[in-house]
Parts: C-alpha cells; structure tokens; sequence
C-alpha cells in the first residue's frame, strides 16, 4: 500500500492486516522492486500522476492496474503503453462498466443480433461539485487533463465502443462553461457529443458538472429498445428490454444477482497474471479514448466534425469475455 500520509498508511494497514514491510511512501515506491510478495500496482492517483507512477511500476517489475482515463494526453498514453512493453508487465485500464453484470447483459443482446443492428444510443453522465470545487484536483488541467469529459463522459464513450464493438469515424461536439465560474477557469464543465460509427449506428453523448446526478443509457436496436437507469453509477444498475409482441408493446425488467464491478475487473487482472493472459481492457484501449476524446476537443473548438480514421476490424482495441460473439 502506498499513501503520503502516514496516519492515514497506518489506519488503513491495520484495518486490512497488511504488513508493515508492504507500506511504502511515494519517495520510497520504487521500492517495490524487491517486494516479491507485490505483483499489481492499481494506480489511483489523479491523471495527471498516471504516467510517473504506472512507469515507475514498470520499472520496479510489477504489473499494473491503472484507474480511467489512462493519463492526460494519447502522447502520454503511448508512453505508459510503451513503458509496460519494454519491461514485460501487463497494462490493464479499469474499465469497470466492461465488467459490469448489466453492461455485458447489454453487451450479450446486442452482439446476439437477435433483435437487429444496433441504431442509436443516447448516454447522459451528469453530476453536480461543490461550490469550493476550485480546491478539487478535478478542475486543475495539469491534473486531471480536462473537465467532465475525460472524468464522467469517458463513460459515455467507452461504452458506446465496447456495446459496438465499432469505432467512431467521425465526432461533432460542442462544450459550454458558465462565466466567470472560478471552477472552470481551467476545464469545462458540460460537453455534447455525436459519434458517428461505420455501421451507421449513432451515439448522442451528454456529459457535465453542472446538473442534477443522472447517469443513464438508452440503446434503440430495430426490433427492440434497452433501457438502462443508473447505468455508470457504482450500484443499482436496471436493464429494461421493450419489444413489440403479438402486435402489443411489451417492456420487462432483466433481474440479474448483485455483483461489485469493482472486485470483478481486480479479480480479472489477478487472473491475467495468474494465467499469463492479456487484459481485455489493455493500454491500447485507454489509447483509444484519448484519440477520440482529442477529436471532441478538437470539434468543439472549431464547431466542425472531425474525422477519425476507421479501423480494420471490431473489437479492436480489447477482448470480450467467453461466450460473446
């Protein structure tokens, strides 16, 4: 465990029975080298720490989980990704919605093709801050790389791409930021986007810092609609399947058990160690992201669309679990 607060290390250690010789301070993490008991390394720091620290974990050998987005920029992306290759480590980014129980229920209706192509999707990844947020990491760029985007509208479109299995050709975005808000002198606080994938199929995305807490997912497939409530949250996901029957429309719920998204994406890295396979969430997926996110930014500032280039196959950029097509 690594923390900069001593008090904090201490507590936190003793709730979770973990060593004292498995305790490091930031100056002293590179010592993680000779811990052969520390094989992963889930970073959680602000973005803009991502890079240093998933490169030192490299370099001390270990494997590393690293929180989303994967770093603040696609050139410091590649990096991190090279980084991981020349040390022979795993680079895996906490995608948690892509082991989510309702996103990969979603995932196994639209990839059956049971009810048709997929059409359109519209996602909204709303949430208040604070008043004081000028005081939060998240509103400072050299920290986080950008405002609502890259923190809560990174959902939005990931999940458009891995539900899709597609990669956008083409964006059209728009940002707004109130005047005169101190907290988003650095960073925006609500982005509108429409991606554009090769299929035809077209997501609406809508992302900000500035409205009441929603996070929600609509897919509309030619035979049927998937209603999800709740979809980004960290519980109490719903998944809603309207179809037309016998001339009725007819719309039920999908009851799935509970289950921590978070436990499931550790235990899966854990696995990829254990067994010497690839992450599905790879370095190149974060990647991805941050080329997209950089043509919204781009589209934004220009009020154009940007084109993006297609792409040779599905799936690109990550792998599916057993029994997706």
């Amino acid at each position: 465990m690594v923390s900069g607060t001593p008090d904090k290390l201490q507590a936190v250690a003793k709730q979770y029975g973990i060593p004292e010789a498995s305790c490091y301070d930031y100056a002293s993490f590179d010592r993680l080298r000779d811990n052969p008991d520390v094989r992963v390394v889930y970073v959680v720091l602000p973005n803009g720490m991502h890079r240093e620290y998933v490169e030192r974990a490299a370099a001390a050998g270990k494997h590393v989980l690293c929180e989303k987005p994967l770093a603040n920029s696609a050139e410091e992306a590649r990096d991190m990704i090279a980084a991981c290759e020349r040390a022979a480590v795993k680079l895996m980014v906490a995608y948690r919605i892509q082991y989510q129980p309702h996103n990969l229920a979603a995932l196994r209706i639209i990839r059956s093709g049971d009810f048709g192509r997929l059409v359109g999707m519209t996602a909204v990844n709303v949430q208040t801050v604070a008043a004081n947020g000028t005081q939060q990491w998240r509103h400072k760029k050299a920290m986080a790389g950008g405002g609502a985007l890259p923190d809560i509208g990174l959902y939005c479109l990931n999940t458009a791409r891995f539900l899709s299995g597609e990669e956008p050709v083409q964006v059209h975005a728009s940002l707004f930021s109130p005047a005169g808000d101190a907290r988003y002198a650095e960073v925006e606080e609500t982005v509108s986007f429409t991606l554009r994938f090769p299929s035809g199929f077209i997501a609406n995305c809508f992302t900000s810092y500035g409205a009441r807490d929603d996070k929600y997912q609509r897919l509309n497939l030619a035979a049927a609609t998937i209603d999800m409530p709740n979809a980004y949250k960290y519980q109490g996901q719903e998944l809603y399947l309207a179809r037309n029957l016998d001339g009725q429309d007819q719309r039920g719920a999908i009851i799935l058990p509970p289950k921590n998204q978070f436990a499931a994406e550790i235990d899966h890295m854990a696995q990829c160690v254990l067994q010497g396979s690839r992450p599905r969430t790879p370095g190149e997926e974060g990647l991805q992201d941050h080329m997209v996110m950089e043509a919204i930014y781009s589209s934004a500032a220009s009020g154009q669309p940007v084109a993006l280039p297609p792409q040779p196959r599905r799936d690109m950029f990550r792998s599916l679990p057993d029994g997706i097509l």
